[in-house]
């Protein structure tokens, strides 16, 4: 069900953009045509809708060490690799009537928290 085209694309970039634009001292640009979300000018997501006609709807999201390896062979409907992105990423699943947009404010978040400068993170982070 993951490979399955999400009719409502807006929408899940609405939400994307709701959750990521939340955290603070955050900004969105385009980054290679893709809706990119910026923390203190460090990428920590980025939003993909057929990317060359792979049929996936997803947010790419970074993890920490080897965690990007763990979380695709734990639950490949939910998690992939992303074309054009190394280690340390890992494309999310999203835009799919069963998404579950909590879990995906998490990890968004959580890719914030990898990116953010320490002084932000100091501060209380999110």
């Amino acid at each position: 069900m993951a490979d399955a085209l999400s009719t409502e694309p807006d929408s899940a970039l609405a939400k994307v953009r709701e959750l990521a634009l939340d955290l603070p001292e955050t900004s969105e640009k385009l980054s290679h045509g893709q809706p990119t979300f910026f923390v203190a000018g460090k990428q920590f997501a980025q939003f993909r809708h057929d990317h060359h006609g792979d049929g996936r709807t997803i947010v790419a999201v970074k993890t920490a060490d080897e965690e990007d390896l763990a979380l695709i062979e734990a639950a490949p409907e939910l998690y992939s690799r992303v074309a054009y992105f190394g280690r340390g990423w890992v494309g999310l699943a999203i835009g799919l009537p069963d998404t579950d947009w909590a879990h995906a404010g998490d990890r968004i978040a959580r890719s914030w928290e990898l990116a953010a400068p320490r002084r932000l993170l100091e501060a209380g982070g999110r």
